[in-house]
């Protein structure tokens, strides 16, 4: 395993056991709004602290994203992208889907990726160029080919709700589309999934570079494709993502590309 990315896996588990001992007892976390419908708990920040004390420890240089922190002050051409508890209002109610997020971008490109899910004790990790991988055994992106037998996994976009109107006509004619639509609240876990041939496809809008900047590199890993709604493989900056196999992506594209919001050059 590449060193980095092992220092990453340290600071998933090191977060993950944290988030674990508060799952057990939800009624003592704390929880405070950020906007509406967008919380977060003492547990990500301690969450977070942990990560970031474990990764400056071993890589003091480096800069750093993180979702409850922002952007450190480091100029580095290493730059860590964190979301210490992606899926935090599935954390508050016990619903045990969500996960921690740790990605490595060097100049811009992520390299390492670390998806920890503490419920399953599941790691799901990449490097890139070397495969992604489950608890140490090689994932690929399901075989399925046509869009109308895929299970398609999605987000709502909670922080924004006058996106909900066109949101929820696309959510429709998707629906149309495929043989199933999952709603499950936690984007980094919904890419892993996708990778692990557990969903054909993905697709989200509203989101930060922390939600789909490890995932990303699961699914490219695994022999998929990310992108935007056009289909353009620039996605972490711009708000949106479609992910999925070769063939699913190059469906669900048509049906996503009206719906983009990413402006085109010239």
């Amino acid at each position: 395993m590449h060193p980095m990315l092992n220092i990453a896996v340290k600071a998933a588990r090191r977060a993950g056991q944290i988030i674990n001992r508060a799952s057990l007892d939800l009624d003592l976390v704390q929880v405070a709004k950020k906007q509406h419908n967008d919380f977060v708990t003492e547990v990500d920040k301690a969450a977070e602290a942990a990560i970031i004390d474990t990764l400056r420890t071993a890589y003091p240089d480096h800069a750093i994203l993180a979702e409850e922190s922002g952007h450190s002050e480091n100029e580095s051409e290493y730059q860590w992208i964190i979301d210490p508890l992606d899926g935090t209002t599935n954390f508050i109610h016990g619903f045990q889907y969500y996960c921690v997020s740790i990605a490595l971008a060097h100049k811009g490109i992520v390299t390492q990726a670390v998806v920890y899910d503490p419920t399953r004790n599941d790691l799901f990790t990449a490097s890139r160029g070397r495969g992604a991988f489950l608890n140490d055994r090689r994932i690929r992106v399901g075989r399925r080919d046509r869009l109308a037998d895929g299970l398609i996994g999605t987000g709502f976009p909670f922080r924004e709700k006058n996106g909900l109107d066109s949101y929820c006509e696309l959510f429709a004619e998707m629906t149309n589309a495929c043989a199933g639509l999952r709603r499950p609240g936690a984007a980094a876990l919904d890419l892993a999934n996708v990778a692990a041939g557990r969903m054909d496809g993905f697709f989200e809008q509203g989101l930060n570079p922390w939600d789909v900047a490890a995932g990303g590199l699961l699914v490219t890993e695994a022999g998929g494709l990310v992108g935007n709604y056009t289909g353009d493989s620039d996605f972490l900056h711009v708000g949106e993502v479609v992910a999925g196999n070769p063939k699913i992506y190059a469906q669900m594209v048509p049906v996503l590309s009206k719906y983009t919001r990413v402006k085109k050059e010239g």
